[in-house]
């Protein structure tokens, strides 16, 4: 007997929203404690409390839940609105550090360093799904930040004629030598004091580096 299809659920019902985000936020939790293939949707079922078939009629595969999750967790941290440049926004030294705040509270997060972990450990073997946690993750943020920097340069408030590689530059000076140390094991997080401090420092050399031409010193 053909195995029955799910019933995609209705959008904007609040039952089915619920399920949803309760399958999510099991699977945020799960794969980075687990790996892609220590885990599967049976235990992200058990986790969320619902049933197997509710995980497949909300995401089709474990390949798209993976996914899912991992735009999750950067849209939770890094949402659309702290890319904004709107008149509300304020200077923009204040808008990249409040960037650079919640990328480096994502990135150093027990999750991300667990999860950056597996992937690697699995590259070689994997490189499909590093493939999906780059477009889903990385990727999604540098391009947010690429569209931020091309609004400031064209509204004058920095000078960045290479958006895509001043944002490379910005989140790999974030992340810093201590996020590799903390990744091997070699050493703890910075403390809350010394990641402000780092923070600053970063944010300011960025923009001391795309000052427009008039207020450069």
């Amino acid at each position: 007997m053909p195995k029955p299809r799910a019933k995609p659920a209705g959008p904007g019902r609040p039952k089915d929203l619920e399920k949803r985000q309760a399958i999510l936020d099991a699977a945020k939790r799960l794969f980075p404690r687990h790996g892609y293939d220590g885990i599967t949707m049976d235990a992200i079922a058990t986790e969320a409390g619902v049933s197997k078939l509710t995980v497949y009629s909300h995401f089709t595969d474990k390949d798209t839940l993976f996914t899912e999750a991992v735009k999750a967790k950067c849209e939770e941290m890094l949402p659309h609105a702290v890319f904004e440049l709107g008149p509300d926004a304020g200077p923009i030294r204040e808008v990249l550090l409040t960037i650079a705040r919640r990328f480096h509270r994502l990135v150093t997060s027990d999750e991300a360093v667990r999860l950056h972990r597996i992937m690697a450990a699995q590259a070689p073997d994997s490189p499909k799904l590093a493939k999906l946690f780059y477009e889903a993750g990385p990727r999604r943020t540098l391009a947010e930040f690429e569209a931020l920097l091309r609004h400031a340069h064209d509204a004058g408030a920095l000078d960045v004629p290479d958006p895509v590689r001043s944002a490379e530059h910005f989140f790999c000076l974030i992340k810093g030598l201590n996020h590799l140390r903390v990744l091997i094991g070699c050493c703890e997080p910075l403390s809350a004091e010394a990641a402000e401090a780092h923070l600053h420092s970063v944010v300011d050399l960025f923009v001391r580096a795309h000052a427009p031409a008039g207020n450069r010193r």
